[in-house]
């Protein structure tokens, strides 16, 4: 199941849990009875998240012909991209959670926030060498650190005993440590450089499980990128690239 059909199926389930007829369930002690009261709280985070890129290739991809000095570390006298993916891996997140109370259904949080992890990349390219042709893959990796600050709102429902559940919404600024787009080109290999500043809009749904000594938050969130990351360089990696996004999937644990 599509992750849009699952927050939409989350939404409804949150519409339903904040009516009244929620509670006609019999009541049980609650926990923690007035912390979310409070006008601030904190916490902290620990996160799995899916690092992925959306790429959009140049329309003239499986025409356009590419030097030797463009394909270098392939050995090739020219050579055509055929085709480039987007191989997502996992990586983990660990911040800091900071809450304000904005009314009974609402609040605003901030987590600063450091994500490792890496992406791949990967090329079927047709090379043509001393008069003959050959079709060979190559994949390059593409290693971040992330320093994030998402803010978004949260839309959460009535407690139901000791369980509630949330939608989130808003945008995040990223930082990423790792950057080589300044640094100069690796005249041994070709390097795929990403820039070092993004947006992204984050969209999610979470539960809330209140326990004696603390609040345990489990939460799915997708974050899409606004900017396009890549550098060109002028090489057959980032020049049959018309826009490579960033795309991130994160299953996150918050204890408050």
């Amino acid at each position: 199941m599509k992750i849009r059909k699952i927050i939409i199926i989350a939404f409804a389930g949150l519409l339903l849990l904040g009516s009244d007829e929620a509670f006609s369930q019999r009541h049980k002690v609650e926990n923690l009875p007035t912390y979310d009261l409070q006008p601030r709280r904190y916490g902290f985070i620990l996160a799995m998240t899916r690092m992925d890129f959306r790429i959009k290739p140049i329309s003239n991809l499986n025409t356009k012909m590419f030097t030797a000095l463009q394909t270098k570390d392939i050995s090739a006298d020219s050579a055509m991209l055929m085709s480039v993916n987007s191989a997502p891996t996992f990586g983990f997140t660990v911040g800091i959670v900071g809450i304000q109370r904005l009314g009974k259904f609402f609040d605003l949080q901030l987590i600063p926030s450091l994500t490792f992890g890496e992406r791949y990349l990967d090329y079927r390219i047709l090379k043509f060498r001393n008069g003959g042709q050959d079709s060979i893959n190559f994949r390059k990796n593409v290693p971040s650190t992330f320093v994030q600050f998402p803010l978004t709102v949260r839309y959460k429902s009535l407690r139901l005993n000791n369980f509630a559940s949330y939608i989130i919404g808003g945008v995040s600024y990223n930082l990423d440590l790792a950057s080589q787009a300044k640094k100069s080109t690796d005249q041994g290999q070709i390097q795929v450089k990403l820039y070092k500043h993004d947006v992204s809009l984050e969209l999610g749904f979470g539960f809330d499980f209140y326990f004696e000594w603390f609040k345990l938050g489990t939460e799915l969130k997708m974050s899409y990128g606004l900017f396009d990351m890549l550098k060109r360089d002028d090489n057959i990696y980032t020049d049959g690239i018309e826009s490579m996004k960033s795309k991130v999937f994160q299953f996150s644990l918050t204890f408050e």
